[in-house]
């Protein structure tokens, strides 16, 4: 069964601090606000939905207690809805919205609403404070490393230098601030509204026009005190710290949604190919790559084939690894920004992705987009799409 994704909206991303502007704001009310904006857009997705899945990955607190059936109660879901939570690091939104596709596929549902949330205010990163983080009874290559710690590593290994870092950097914040004067470049993003009515954020917040090559130069390297720390995992290589603060997507608080089904109504796109992929958790943030791969292996495409792009900014050596060693036009990639400008909520960020695709492509005129996210520990998944007239 053809699955087609009949809309798909988002937040705009706050900075995850006690003065952000989406720190008052808790995180089912993130995801509410984004179910009460598809049922406006494409009618009463509280009742058609079959099923609702939140990526998030910091799931205690504020987001514990399966933080998608919090959700679904504050959204007023229909109560035969089941509704789950998915811990797949960074790539939790992009995974929710795959195996909601397949639900849909499968004839499990008819519809299902899907996407991922994360209020870094609330839950800082590792803020569940996982065994797995320090845990020593796995082999030195299997146990947990940071993922700063393996971006300063992948780029030494393939010899990104510190300029390349800078450039796509500074590339990431102009995208970003030119797409803020385009109206149909976020006609997914929804503001987000204080209980009175008053809006709490209307725009990316962490965006910096001003950044440029001059500024990032004078920065020093960020991640050695890290590095030091998981000196058992590191082993005796001497790593060359290359990434900035500024070269890290910013922490970040936001949500993403999307209702996906069958075929009717008028939707905004068809999947065309999804895949998920393991990788060398070592080097983590490759696995996307890979999942990449699979994806347009089964579409039978090529990157040529895509108009627009959006490959996850999980460090600055990702996006400058895929530009110099992939096939793809810069000018398809990440036409919008990326997360080095826009920031990194987690759980949310494929799902925030996917409907700054769409928004890509309509933009555009283009037809065939790809969505592309890496996370920690060897963790991928990739999502092609075809733009319905």
């Amino acid at each position: 069964m053809a699955v087609y994704i009949h809309d798909a909206v988002r937040t705009p991303r706050g900075k995850a601090r006690a003065d952000g502007s989406l720190a008052a704001i808790k995180p089912q009310d993130l995801v509410a606000g984004l179910v009460d904006a598809l049922g406006e857009r494409v009618g009463d997705v509280r009742k058609r939905a079959g099923l609702l899945a939140l990526g998030c990955v910091g799931q205690i607190g504020a987001q514990g207690g399966n933080i998608a059936l919090v959700s679904k109660f504050r959204a007023g879901i229909a109560d035969e809805t089941p509704a789950y939570t998915i811990n797949n690091y960074c790539v939790s939104g992009l995974t929710a919205i795959g195996q909601a596709a397949n639900a849909v596929a499968a004839g499990q549902v008819d519809f299902a609403l899907a996407g991922g949330v994360e209020s870094m205010s609330r839950v800082s990163f590792m803020g569940d404070k996982a065994a797995f983080y320090s845990e020593t009874a796995l082999p030195p290559a299997a146990r947990y490393m940071p993922v700063v710690v393996a971006a300063d590593m992948l780029a030494m290994d393939n010899n990104v230098s510190r300029a390349e870092l800078d450039a796509v950097t500074v590339t990431s914040h102009q995208k970003a601030a030119a797409a803020e004067a385009d109206a149909k470049a976020q006609r997914s993003r929804i503001p987000v509204l204080r209980e009175d009515g008053s809006p709490a954020l209307e725009r990316d917040e962490a965006v910096r026009a001003s950044t440029n090559a001059q500024s990032l130069a004078a920065l020093q390297p960020a991640f050695g005190e890290v590095a030091a720390a998981y000196k058992a995992v590191v082993g005796d290589r001497e790593i060359d710290h290359r990434h900035t603060i500024a070269h890290a997507p910013p922490v970040s608080d936001g949500a993403g949604l999307a209702f996906i089904g069958g075929d009717g109504g008028r939707p905004r796109a068809k999947i065309l190919a999804y895949a998920e992929a393991g990788g060398d958790p070592r080097a983590s943030l490759t696995a996307g790559f890979s999942a990449m791969d699979r994806a347009l292996k089964r579409a039978g495409l090529s990157l040529r084939d895509m108009d627009r792009i959006e490959f996850m900014e999980a460090f600055a050596v990702t996006i400058a690894m895929f530009l110099r060693d992939r096939d793809a036009d810069p000018a398809k990639v990440n036409a919008l920004g990326g997360h080095l400008a826009k920031g990194h909520p987690l759980g949310a960020s494929g799902a925030i992705l996917l409907s700054t695709l769409l928004d890509a492509l309509e933009t555009s005129g283009g037809s065939r987009g790809l969505v592309v996210a890496s996370g920690a520990s060897g963790i991928g998944a990739a999502m092609i799409v075809e733009r319905v007239n």
